[in-house]
């Protein structure tokens, strides 16, 4: 009998540590351990410090349960499961930081008591809401007096290195990130900072000293590094050292303030108060109207105006904005409220997220993950088919794409004649967009799925639809 006759799912992103796998069995979350990872987890199980970070919430929910589930593996333990798995790339410059500074909280805590992390990557960590969950729970190891921390060039590629990017130079990191599974190379940093930039923070030790060290011992084995490093006393109390000092670094960095016409879109876009009064009503009795749905997806969110209702009803929310700026605006306002529902990302809807990594399946593609009860897409099919050219059946698509059978669909549509669908297209030669008109999107929405009301808002030039897709 095979494992998919029984219902296992290999994680794709979970091989890279042939010691422990990650299993999806229904809705369970499993990591297999080998015998040396086994009895790694019987010592960190009993660890005070560990328990701790359960307890606070800073690492995953984790039990250890009969291994008869996963056969052939030493051990088995059940994780939580994450409310929506997100990548770095996805990532605000907060939601990056947060999460690197938990990292290094996590490694702090774990030194005194023995303990080391295998890894530094950004991918070891998600979120409940607009709160950092370490997830790597077979990273942990036990530490020898003298090795080095082995996942600091992780952390540097995946974390350090875009964060100095945004914080030093004003790039957004998420292109970087997405490009390359492994992240940033010090080979490309350094060529980024030369000159007088080579002195701002960070830069010094963990791009140039880092690559110059990089280079030094590319011949040498990891066995000689460690000799080398225990020769030149090397110790616990060093590597604390280390780690208060990255820490230290990352929470003097900040995103640059650049302006953005998005974040002060709700002020600007023309609404009357009417209809945002008939917009709110409308979305929160379609959305109370799905049954306490697990998964709302935000599609365009600004500032999280829809999704801050839509979490009055629902377990998750996920809050969808191509500005990065925007989307680090809302993750601080959800942080400084407590909020833990909603999770903000950053993604351009006309260029969604891809499958990446190995296969290109190790980092899942935004459709794959994107499965809701509800989603929402509001003030957004106008920037797609005008803003972008995208074909009005191919933008319908892409919405009803992300439910689950039975979901439903909130969608707005404005009228050639508004005033917003107006200013694009007169960016546009005229007559480019024959098919934008609300006759062919009703008929688009009628040929795919059930249109269960409407409602024109107000001022007359946007009209609110509720769609359910097909069981």
């Amino acid at each position: 009998m095979t494992s998919s006759d029984i219902g296992i799912r290999v994680d794709p992103g979970s091989f890279r540590d042939p010691a422990n796998r990650v299993f999806h069995v229904g809705d369970q979350v499993l990591r297999g351990l080998d015998p040396q990872a086994a009895r790694d987890w019987a010592a960190l199980a009993g660890s005070g410090f560990f328990t701790r970070l359960v307890a606070e919430g800073k690492v995953c929910g984790t039990e250890q349960v009969d291994p008869a589930v996963l056969p052939g593996w030493a051990a088995v333990l059940r994780h939580e499961r994450i409310p929506f798995v997100s990548h770095p790339y996805e990532w605000s410059f907060g939601m990056l930081r947060d999460a690197a500074l938990l990292h290094l909280e996590i490694l702090r805590r774990a030194l005194p008591a023995g303990f080391t992390t295998k890894d530094g990557s950004a991918y070891n960590l998600q979120w409940r809401g607009v709160t950092p969950v370490f997830i790597d729970v077979g990273s942990f190891t036990p530490l020898a007096d003298g090795e080095p921390w082995a996942g600091y060039r992780q952390f540097c590629q995946t974390l350090l290195y875009p964060l100095l990017l945004q914080a030093h130079l004003g790039l957004d990191f998420q292109p970087w990130l997405r490009s390359r599974v492994d992240g940033i190379e010090p080979d490309q940093m350094r060529r980024l900072f030369r000159g007088a930039r080579r002195l701002l923070p960070g830069v010094p030790t963990h791009v140039h000293l880092h690559g110059a060290m990089q280079q030094r011992n590319a011949g040498a084995s990891s066995a000689d590094v460690r000799a080398q490093l225990r020769a030149a006393g090397y110790s616990r109390q060093l590597a604390l050292a280390t780690v208060r000092g990255i820490e230290k670094l990352v929470r003097r960095l900040d995103r640059r303030e650049e302006p953005s016409h998005w974040v002060d879109y709700q002020r600007t876009c023309g609404y009357t108060a009417q209809d945002r009064a008939e917009k709110e009503r409308f979305v929160e009795a379609a959305v109370r109207a799905a049954g306490a749905p697990r998964l709302v997806l935000d599609l365009g969110a600004n500032d999280g105006r829809y999704a801050r209702i839509a979490a009055r009803h629902a377990a998750a929310v996920v809050a969808v904005e191509q500005d990065p700026a925007v989307a680090d605006t809302l993750y601080r306002a959800l942080r400084a409220e407590g909020d833990q529902r909603i999770l903000p990302l950053v993604m351009d809807l006309a260029d969604p997220s891809p499958g990446g990594g190995w296969g290109g399946v190790e980092r899942a593609g935004f459709s794959t993950r994107a499965r809701a009860e509800v989603a929402l897409a509001l003030a957004v099919v106008h920037h797609l088919a005008i803003g972008r050219n995208v074909p009005l059946g191919q933008v319908v698509d892409q919405f009803l794409g992300c439910l689950r059978p039975g979901g439903r669909l909130v969608v707005e549509f404005v009228h050639p004649e508004d005033p917003m669908a107006r200013r694009l297209l007169a960016n546009k030669p005229d007559g480019l967009f024959p098919e934008y008109r609300r006759d062919v999107f009703e008929r688009l929405l009628a040929a795919r799925c059930r249109v269960e009301r409407q409602r024109e808002l107000p001022s007359g030039t946007r009209t609110l639809y509720q769609v359910v897709v097909g069981d």
